[in-house]
């Protein structure tokens, strides 16, 4: 296409309407991060950020984290409303390099949208040339990287957890793809930081065939710094510099303990933006009303009868015993209060307030506090602010403060009781979305919890439905057992049944079916 009179765009037949990004998209990328997406999820970068090959990207003053990701970027050819998979891949006319820049600094703030960590000008650089995709199979676009001349990135659009076509497909059921808006399709593996000074450079090919050619940009320094009082400042912390620069020995951290990678898989919350953490199930509506129709206790038999005895969490009652839980666990993990620690990681947007600002619908915030009791671990801001993202419920092995005004938010809570005391008297919030203990038993994300007047228990998620299945036929054969124990029938040889009572059941379910 020929040049526009904005430079910005010279590499695109015109100005983007839309420009959409993907999180984790390569497989290279979801290992070396711990975390693999079941769906796509998307964010948008405004045009304005868009740039030219060979032009400057500035580091704003006052930050350190400015991290490349070199992209395959799809531009639409025709517009795109629902459109199948077999079909996707017709509406994208052309193929060329992008560089996804990101300011890790700002990505607290932000709160997994992007809008300032990745939205500022020149932050998408794009070009130089375009590839015709009627030209080339998707699956074999390559993506390289370099910087300051030494490779970083290497990878194929095989090497995709979700093909450039289905991209296209599942955007398009949720809003038109109109001609000349750009698809970001995500980053392998090796994105790193890059500093004043630095060149930075990305070609899409196809090995031996059709190039983009090598999209420039150079790094600079900038002199304007951010107004504290107009908007949020800048801010790192050793998981964004291992996020940013791709491992905490590049960043150039003493190896990670358990508390940072818990502090990394909270970010990956943030980048996936999914309603349930990004490797645990969702619960489908049919799934969700039968475990809503059997009692924990039935559950927990039939986890038993598979050697599962120890997925309860002891020692919590819940605020609503008429009310029943049901959802996928999101967790948080306190450790003991140190005053040094405390002063580090317990004030301001602390793991706590991150996971109830970011809780999703039908999720459960599960919280280790070691079952010590002797402060409140959560209070009725933080179960209106749960409630208010439609999650499931709360457990917690230790207090609750406020207890009547938690009641009263209507929120399904389980605690091991009431207590005045504030979060820092006995605990720091340290770390989330990771495994933690609870009430003696261990909990991972995406675990499907349970909880009724009786308590709580932990389903591991691959077994949910077997489990449940078993749990219905067993109580409707017990609600027969009881109806003839009610008729006068003596226990012995009916509970557990002997084999004249189970031929008289099996009888009675062949009639009825």
């Amino acid at each position: 296409m020929g040049p526009t009179a904005d430079r910005r765009f010279s590499a695109l037949p015109g100005r983007p309407g839309k420009i959409i990004a993907i999180h984790l998209s390569y497989a290279s990328r979801a290992d070396q991060r711990g975390r693999r997406p079941q769906h796509p999820s998307y964010f948008f970068k405004p045009s304005s950020s868009v740039a030219a090959s060979g032009d400057t990207i500035e580091r704003p003053e006052g930050t350190e984290l400015l991290a490349f990701e070199g992209e395959i970027a799809l531009v639409i050819g025709t517009p795109a409303r629902r459109v199948g998979l077999a079909d996707a891949w017709d509406h994208v006319a052309w193929v060329t390099a992008a560089n996804d820049f990101g300011l890790y600094d700002l990505r607290q703030s932000d709160k997994g949208s992007n809008v300032r960590s990745k939205g500022g000008d020149g932050y998408t650089p794009v070009g130089p040339t375009l590839i015709d995709a009627r030209t080339i199979h998707p699956d074999a676009l390559r993506v390289r990287t370099w910087l300051n001349g030494e490779i970083a990135q290497d990878d194929t659009a095989a090497g995709m957890i979700f093909p450039l076509a289905q991209l296209v497909a599942d955007l398009s059921q949720h809003f038109t793809l109109e001609t000349g808006d750009v698809i970001l399709t995500g980053t392998p593996a090796g994105s790193s930081v890059a500093k004043p000074g630095d060149v930075v450079e990305v070609e899409v090919d196809v090995p031996g065939g059709p190039s983009s050619g090598r999209l420039v940009t150079t790094v600079s320094q900038g002199s304007a710094a951010f107004d504290a009082e107009l908007g949020s400042l800048p801010a790192v912390d050793d998981l964004q510099r291992t996020e940013a620069w791709g491992s905490r020995e590049a960043a150039g951290l003493a190896a990670g303990s358990s508390a940072e990678s818990g502090d990394l898989a909270e970010a990956g919350r943030f980048e996936a933006q999914s309603p349930v953490s990004a490797t645990s199930p969702v619960l489908a509506d049919a799934l969700r009303a039968k475990l809503e129709a059997v009692p924990v206790a039935g559950l927990s038999a039939q986890l038993r009868k598979r050697g599962l005895n120890n997925v309860h969490v002891d020692g919590v009652r819940p605020l609503h015993p008429e009310a029943k839980l049901v959802g996928i666990a999101r967790t948080l993990r306190f450790v003991p209060n140190r005053e040094d620690l405390f002063a580090s990681h317990g004030g301001g947007y602390n793991a706590q307030k991150r996971v109830f600002d970011a809780v999703g619908e039908g999720e459960v915030v599960v919280i280790e506090a070691r079952g010590e009791a002797g402060s409140g671990t959560l209070g009725d801001i933080l179960a209106i602010r749960a409630h208010a993202r439609g999650a499931a419920g709360i457990v917690t092995d230790g207090g609750v403060r406020d207890a009547a005004a938690v009641a009263a938010v209507g929120i399904p809570v389980y605690s091991a009781g009431a207590h005045p005391a504030v979060l820092g008297r006995k605990h720091v919030p340290w770390d989330a979305d990771v495994t933690i203990a609870c009430g003696g038993t261990t909990v991972q994300p995406g675990d499907v919890i349970v909880g009724d007047a009786d308590g709580v228990v932990v389903i591991p998620p691959g077994i949910v439905e077997e489990i449940v299945d078993a749990a219905l036929a067993q109580e409707d054969e017990d609600a027969w057992i009881a109806d003839r124990v009610a008729e006068g029938h003596p226990v012995d040889g009916l509970f557990p049944m002997n084999a004249e009572w189970r031929a008289k059941y099996d009888a009675r379910e062949g009639d009825r079916a």
